[in-house]
C-alpha cells in the first residue's frame, strides 16, 4: 500500500532540493529550519529511506533522493502548468536578464516577432554583465555571455539550474566597405587599426593564431560591450572581431562586410548561455520562451 505523504513534506523537500539547503528552503517557504528539518524527518520514516547525506553544514541527495526528486519535481511542474493552462486573468509575464550585447543586437530586434508569436506574453529585459543568482526571484532566465560556473549558483551547484548552450557563435573581422577595400589578406590586417572588445572571450591573439600569424600589440580604441565596437566599426574607425550572430543587422544592410570572406580562417566558439531555475521549467512563460528562442537560433535540442 502506498503510504501518505503530506503535500506540506514534499513541498519542503522540492524546496530543500531547489535551493540546496535547509536554511534557504526555510526562508522560501517562510517557515523555521527546524520545521523543514521537522518534515523531511518524517518524509524519511514515512519512506523508510535517506533522502539527504548531511555533510557539516551541506546536504546532498541520495540516490533515493535523487529519484523522488525528479518525481516530485514533475508532479509540482504538472499541477503549475495545468494551473496555467486554465487561467486566463492577465499577460504570462517573463522577467529575463540578459547580456547587453546579445539583448541589443539580436533579443531585441526580434522581440516583436515574439511577442506576436506568444499570446499574452509580457517580457521585462533588464541587461546587465552580472550573472543572477535567482536567489530574490527577481528574474524567470538568464541568457549569459560565457559559461557559469557549476560554483556560482551555490551549495547546489546546477542541479537548481537548467543550463543550456545557445549554439555555436562565428567570430570574424568586420569592418565598413571603405576599409574592407584595402585588406586582401590576413597581413593587411597588421597596418589596420584593430578594434580591442575588452569584455570578449575570444580577442584577436586566438584569431591571429589560428591563422598562423602573430597578434599585433593593441593599438585600437578599446570597448567593454560588443554593440559599442560593432558600431565602431561601422563607422570606419576600425576593424572589430565579433561574433557574426550580433551582427546580423549591420551585415545585412552592408554597413559591415567581412573582408577576408573564404581567404582566412574564422573561429568558433560557445558565447551565450541560457540559465533557468529548474523549478522554472514548467512555467508557461519560460516553456514559450525557450521553445522561440531555440527555434529562432536552429538548435536541436530539447531543453527540457
Amino acid at each position: 500500500m502506498t503510504p501518505y505523504l503530506p503535500l506540506s513534506a514534499l513541498r519542503a523537500f522540492e524546496a530543500v532540493t531547489r535551493t540546496g539547503s535547509f536554511r534557504a528552503a526555510s526562508s522560501d517557504l517562510r517557515l523555521t529550519p527546524s520545521a523543514i528539518s521537522h518534515a523531511i524527518r518524517g518524509l524519511e520514516r514515512t519512506l523508510g529511506a535517506a533522502l539527504f547525506v548531511r555533510e557539516g553544514r551541506s546536504i546532498r541527495l541520495t540516490g533515493e533522493g535523487e529519484t523522488l526528486m525528479h518525481h516530485v519535481e514533475r508532479g509540482f511542474g504538472e499541477l503549475q502548468l495545468g494551473i496555467g493552462s486554465i487561467s486566463t486573468r492577465g499577460p504570462r509575464l517573463l522577467r529575463l536578464h540578459c547580456a547587453p550585447s546579445f539583448a541589443a543586437q539580436w533579443l531585441v530586434p526580434r522581440l516583436r516577432r515574439l511577442l506576436v508569436e506568444a499570446e499574452r506574453l509580457e517580457v521585462r529585459i533588464a541587461a546587465d554583465t552580472s550573472y543572477t543568482r535567482f536567489v530574490d526571484d527577481d528574474f524567470d532566465a538568464d541568457i549569459v555571455y560565457g559559461a557559469p560556473s557549476s560554483h556560482f549558483y551555490g551549495t547546489s551547484g546546477h542541479q537548481g539550474v537548467v543550463v543550456l548552450p545557445l549554439g555555436t557563435e562565428m567570430v570574424s573581422p568586420l569592418c565598413a566597405p571603405e576599409v574592407a577595400a584595402r585588406i586582401r589578406t590576413a597581413r593587411h590586417l597588421l597596418s589596420e587599426t584593430l578594434i580591442e572588445s575588452e569584455q570578449k572571450k575570444l580577442r584577436w591573439p586566438a584569431w591571429f593564431a589560428a591563422n598562423g600569424l602573430l597578434a599585433p600589440e593593441p593599438r585600437g580604441p578599446r570597448f567593454d560591450r560588443s554593440f559599442l565596437s560593432l558600431s565602431a566599426a561601422a563607422d570606419g574607425l576600425g576593424v572589430a572581431l565579433e561574433s557574426m550572430l550580433l551582427a546580423e543587422r549591420e551585415l545585412a544592410s552592408g554597413r559591415l562586410v567581412r573582408p577576408l570572406q573564404g581567404i582566412c580562417d574564422d573561429v568558433a566558439y560557445t558565447g551565450h548561455w541560457l540559465v533557468f531555475p529548474r523549478a522554472k521549467r514548467y512555467s508557461q512563460s519560460i516553456i514559450v520562451f525557450v521553445d522561440w528562442l531555440v527555434k529562432e537560433l536552429g538548435l536541436e535540442v530539447d531543453p527540457f
